[in-house]
């Protein structure tokens, strides 16, 4: 499994917008070969930070959807954020309750 997450700082005034904007995100991407799930998750101990996380079966299925899709996404997406930081993540281990 693959793992991308972005952290976004979003300004109080902006998470409505960023959260309106993060289901658009997932709203296509939920269509695209190899997506598995995606989360949104508010940073504890953190002001203002919000983290988008999309699982995916394969890196090379995250590739091609952001290569056809990210700018286009981008240029929909009305919350003003500033990124923080990326992490790509592949799973080694995982256990399910």
């Amino acid at each position: 499994m693959f793992i991308h997450c972005v952290l976004f700082e979003v300004k109080r005034k902006e998470v409505a917008k960023y959260r309106k904007d993060s289901l658009m995100w997932a709203s296509y991407t939920s269509k695209a070969k190899g997506f598995i799930s995606y989360h949104t998750f508010k940073r504890y101990g953190y002001k203002d930070q919000y983290a988008s996380v999309y699982k995916w079966q394969k890196k090379s299925q995250h590739d091609n959807f952001m290569k056809k899709y990210h700018d286009w996404l981008v240029g929909k997406s009305k919350a003003k954020v500033k990124v923080l930081g990326y992490f790509n993540l592949k799973e080694i281990d995982n256990l399910y309750k």
